[in-house]
């Protein structure tokens, strides 16, 4: 097989987007004679990415997911000399409008680039040339009689690295470990059988020799949970369901969903893993699922050894609008009610931001709204008609759209989404294969069918980007879009916060005062969340970001990987 045939073949349906795939088992394939600098990526590495200016080790950076780079070359100053290095056009036509993920770089002469994109591709590049050495395409061995359901989209957010493997999670819920050198899959985990519902997009995490790992499938009635897997064998070492059986009522937990669908946070310091957890099921229609749903639309805190629960706080009781918790919780050190408190960000689709206690949850502010609120706590009727708008939308506030940290303003970015939905609720049947349990319907403005006039409050503006203090609550600057936008942000050391949108522009703002200092435009969407890495070889800070669209909204799909640089 070349690289230019698909490997998958991905289609929407009437209850979402199924993947058939074509190949039987993986392939690996090497496009250059380039040796990859043998370095074991350590423990220690790990522990540093996210402070190590030369690296971008995991899916936020590092284990606090505060997508912030050490990296000084690039100023508020000098950024208008920014240029682009080089773009990498991804693999064949079936790539278009997958790219949400966030690059990896190990340090080395050369660094070394892990880029994925969906459905289940992932490659090794020269980071310094942008030359592609080879490139790993996912199938499962055998034949698949009930291919992977997904909601909203077939991409793939990253890998994680640790020794010389690379580990990612499939579309069909697989787990695969891969030479990072060659390309070769050296083991494959199943975290569920086909047919059930389940499947993964985000990027794992490796800490201690563990991956931690999570499920994705809120929209197909299964049943969340959160593991660890041993790195070295693939055998799983602990499950923690996020369905506490013995806090439902009856048995609506058998297919209350709360997934925790995005990258996992970790305290090297505790030992403690943060997670964010998705939607309980049925996703609007709260009727058969009575009580505050525990752990859905929550953020919770377990432990890394043994899984087991210290707290978790729920930003909706008893959801009926599709809220999940789902973008990475971001941990970082602050002085709070007079005292130096480590402390948990995390911007919900509600349009808050809460700020939490990572000891024990507490909460200690939540933020003014980041994006429009408009008849929150209205609940669905049994017809849209009837069904009066409400802001945020279904996949409406912070999203999975990963905020990032800046340690020299304190402020976390966000990127909300701001339009409005109706919903409808609906009789609830018992999950089958392949249909979605919704337990309704909803529409959004203006995305989806006919939905009939916009209410008159809604500015139109699409995407909100904002600067919002988690301590003290205030949005501190704001700028809005005309255009549907997912992805995250990146901010650095020098003052400089970057981030893309659905128009194809990527932006650096000054993190401070939320002028635009520079901007590219791409031909694609920005659906994905850029990463930075200082190059001692070349003297060189790179910027890298995905611009190919990916999810539900996308405006302009592509399969452009787009790297900057700028000389110290």
């Amino acid at each position: 097989m070349s690289i230019d045939e698909p490997h998958a073949e991905v289609t929407r349906t009437e209850d979402g987007i199924a993947v058939e795939y074509l190949a039987d088992g993986p392939e690996t394939i090497r496009q250059s004679d380039q040796r990859i600098p043998r370095l074991n990526v350590t423990q220690e590495m790990l522990l540093d990415s996210g402070d190590d200016p030369e690296s971008w080790l995991m899916y936020g950076g590092g284990y606090r997911q505060q997508r912030f780079t050490t990296a000084d070359v690039i100023t508020p100053e000098n950024v208008g000399e920014l240029n682009l290095e080089y773009t990498i056009e991804v693999g064949s036509e079936e790539e278009r409008g997958k790219l949400e993920g966030t690059p990896i770089v190990v340090p080395s002469d050369p660094p070394i680039m892990y880029q994925t994109n969906g459905p289940d591709v992932v490659r090794a590049v020269n980071a310094r040339s942008g030359e592609v050495i080879w490139t790993y395409r996912y199938s499962p061995s055998g034949q698949q009689d009930q291919p992977p359901l997904l909601c909203c989209g077939s991409n793939n957010r990253g890998v994680a690295v640790r020794g010389k493997r690379l580990y990612m999670t499939t579309l069909d819920a697989n787990l695969v470990a891969i030479n990072r050198y060659t390309g070769e899959q050296q083991w494959l985990y199943n975290s569920a059988a086909p047919g059930e519902g389940y499947s993964a997009t985000w990027a794992p995490v490796v800490y201690n020799g563990s991956i931690l790992n999570g499920s994705a499938g809120g929209e197909y009635g299964v049943q969340g949970f959160i593991e660890s897997i041993n790195a070295r064998t693939g055998e799983r070492e602990w499950r923690t369901s996020m369905l506490p059986e013995e806090q439902w009522i009856g048995d609506a937990w058998q297919n209350g969903s709360a997934t925790n669908w995005m990258t996992i946070t970790v305290d090297p310091d505790t030992d403690t893993l943060y997670a964010n957890v998705g939607n309980p099921g049925p996703d609007v229609n709260g009727i058969v699922r009575p009580g505050p749903n525990p752990y859905s639309d929550a953020v919770i805190a377990l432990d890394t050894n043994s899984g087991d629960v210290n707290w978790y706080f729920q930003e909706v009781q008893h959801d009926w609008w599709d809220w999940d918790a789902s973008q990475p919780p971001i941990l970082f050190d602050a002085e709070v009610d007079g005292e130096n408190r480590k402390m948990v960000s995390h911007a919900g689709k509600t349009g808050w931001n809460y700020l939490l206690g990572a000891e024990d949850g507490k909460l200690y502010e939540r933020s003014r709204e980041f994006c429009q609120h408009l008849n929150m706590w209205h609940l669905p009727q049994d017809n849209l008609e009837d069904t009066p708008w409400v802001m945020p939308s279904a996949d409406g506030g912070g999203e999975w759209n990963p905020a990032s940290y800046s340690r020299e303003t304190g402020n976390v970015h966000v990127k909300a989404m701001n339009y409005p939905s109706k919903f409808q609720w609906d009789e609830v049947d018992e999950w089958e294969y392949p249909s979605t349990y919704l337990g309704g319907n909803f529409t959004v403005y203006p995305a989806m069918d006919d939905p009939g006039p916009a209410p008159d409050e809604w500015t139109q503006q699409l995407t909100y980007f904002s600067a919002v203090d988690p301590v003290s609550g205030d949005v501190v600057w704001q700028d809005r879009w005309e255009n549907f936008s997912l992805g995250g942000s990146m901010s650095t050391t020098t003052g400089l916060t970057f981030v893309g949108n659905g128009d194809g522009e990527f932006i650096a703002y000054d993190s401070e005062t939320g002028e635009r200092r520079w901007q590219h435009q791409f031909d694609a969407s920005v659906n994905a969340s850029p990463m930075s890495w200082y190059d001692p070889g070349v003297g060189k800070q790179y910027v890298a970001v995905q611009a190919g669209g990916g999810g539900l909204r996308s405006v302009r799909d592509g399969r452009t990987v787009g790297v900057f640089s700028l000389e110290g």
